[in-house]
């Protein structure tokens, strides 16, 4: 009996509230006076800015999960040892994770970072920090050291995505003009390759 009852009060005020907003739709329409149009123009405002911030962090989100699973494609070869028995050279396993980036990334802004470790705790997963030249180029140099059957290697793939900053100083951005950096981060062991 008390569920129903509270069924009732519930479907009693959710009627209400229907009504009440169908009310402030048609007063919306009929006022002359210009009151509710002021009262909009004071949120439209702060829900634009909302929704600029959800749709900028979305994307960002949206190239991060992009660039792990483009990391996922691309150690697939080390893993298996068929960049190694290949003999992929740096330039050529750089271009090889190219080609598993989506079309709307450029590879220019694309970085991969190949090491080899003696131990899993000792793999260094920490974003490296990035110097840049006076041109705004990234100045660091890359390791590529692959490994044997065996070996721990970490994999680190960096991409510089551009974003915009949205109203009320919101700013996704890690570097310089309008910049974030993207790290997306393997550790693993190579498999015995014949």
């Amino acid at each position: 009996m008390r569920q129903i009852t509270n069924f009732a009060r519930h479907q009693a005020s959710l009627r209400f509230c229907c009504d009440r907003a169908a009310r402030w739709l048609r007063g919306l329409a009929s006022d002359c006076r210009g009151n509710a149009a002021t009262e909009f123009a004071f949120v439209i405002a702060p829900l634009a800015a909302i929704m600029i911030a959800i749709l900028e962090t979305s994307l960002v989100f949206f190239a991060q999960q992009t660039l792990e699973t483009t990391a996922e494609k691309s150690v697939r070869q080390l893993i298996t040892g068929t960049a190694q028995k290949a003999a992929l050279s740096q330039s050529a396993f750089r271009t090889s994770v190219c080609n598993n980036l989506p079309r709307f990334m450029d590879c220019a802004k694309l970085m991969v970072d190949v090491r080899t470790v003696n131990s899993f705790s000792g793999a260094n997963v920490t974003a490296p920090t990035l110097t840049f030249n006076a041109g705004g180029n990234v100045t660091n140099s890359w390791s590529y050291n692959p490994g044997t059957p065996g070996s721990i290697t970490v994999v680190t793939i960096i991409y510089i995505w551009s974003v915009q900053n949205g109203p009320l100083s919101f700013d996704l951005s890690t570097l310089s003009s309008n910049r974030r950096s993207l790290y997306a981060t393997s550790v693993f062991k190579v498999e015995p390759y014949t």
